[in-house]
């Protein structure tokens, strides 16, 4: 077993079942000691309780880990600072954050009460800069961090009735895709893991003859070694599910460039369309500038 985590403190939100349990199970199995953060709500985020926590601490122990338990909510900036503080309390410090813990609050847009969207971003989007927060002064004081955010293809390509959770999913990649430019001075590495898991929050979604081949241990894979020093990359997107992996980015087409002396007719615009549509050259960029500096190049200004 050579990708270790002696000596490590990771904390694992939403960590009292499905991907978050696995998650913090494989962390101690390698050595981490780990701060299992679960409320204890329902799928939906409501109620509560320290059982869920608490049994996967003592699985930890159970089998020679250390671990201890977190109750409270990533959804208030409060709680998310208490469970880094947990971390600080029992082990000194934190080196792996995994903002793991969400919700489901699923229906159509239309049908959708705004208090459930704003639910489903406060908890996934804003849960996971609550924590990070939290824990980022403390990584750049020691000049390292592993921090692993969740993401989903519901945010990335999209799935009917979940316009909060997509919401949130995606944003979770645009912050990743900032505090990995600013973390890196400080050895800070920051990726996403896009799950493809039979969990209770997703279980229902699947095809029943699938299932058995779902399960979260898939995604723990990308999940932690994302969190470990064998990754030296930061802004990685990895799709992870039945022993499927792959890495995803977002491509801009190689585009078309009309006279920037002169506006752009909606009539041109439409007859080159099919150009300015062609991925057969798509590429990423590195950052925002990195675009900016490309189209500057093509009106031969800069």
């Amino acid at each position: 077993m050579s990708i270790r985590f002696d000596n490590r403190v990771a904390i694992v939100t939403g960590a009292g079942n499905g991907l978050g349990r696995s998650h913090a199970l494989e962390l101690a199995r390698r050595g981490a000691k780990v701060v299992v953060n679960d409320l204890g709500a329902a799928v939906d985020g409501k109620g509560g309780a320290t059982s869920a926590a608490d049994t996967v601490v003592a699985e930890i122990r159970q089998a020679g880990g250390t671990a201890v338990a977190n109750y409270d909510s990533v959804a208030d900036a409060k709680g998310a600072a208490n469970i880094i503080q947990t971390a600080v309390d029992a082990f000194g410090t934190v080196d792996v954050l995994i903002n793991n813990a969400g919700i489901l609050r699923d229906k159509s847009f239309a049908k959708m009460e705004l208090a459930d969207f704003e639910q489903v971003i406060q908890v996934h989007l804003m849960g996971s800069v609550y924590c990070t927060k939290a824990a980022w002064p403390i990584m750049q004081a020691k000049n390292y961090g592993r921090i692993v955010m969740t993401t989903s293809a519901s945010g990335i390509f999209g799935n009917f009735g979940q316009s909060n959770y997509g919401a949130a999913k995606t944003g979770v990649v645009g912050l990743m895709n900032v505090l990995r430019q600013e973390g890196a001075k400080n050895g800070i590495m920051v990726n996403t893991v896009a799950p493809i898991a039979a969990t209770r929050m997703t279980e229902a979604l699947f095809p029943p003859k699938i299932l058995p081949y779902l399960g979260p241990h898939f995604v723990t894979t990308a999940a932690v070694w994302l969190a470990s020093e064998a990754c030296t990359l930061s802004g990685e997107i990895i799709s992870a599910g039945a022993g499927y992996y792959a890495k995803a980015v977002m491509v801009e087409a190689e585009g078309v460039m009309f006279d920037p002396e002169k506006p752009v007719s909606l009539e041109q615009f439409d007859a080159a369309y099919g150009r300015i549509s062609d991925l057969s050259k798509a590429t990423p960029f590195p950052s925002s500038l990195a675009e900016v500096e490309k189209v500057f190049k093509l009106t031969n200004k800069l």
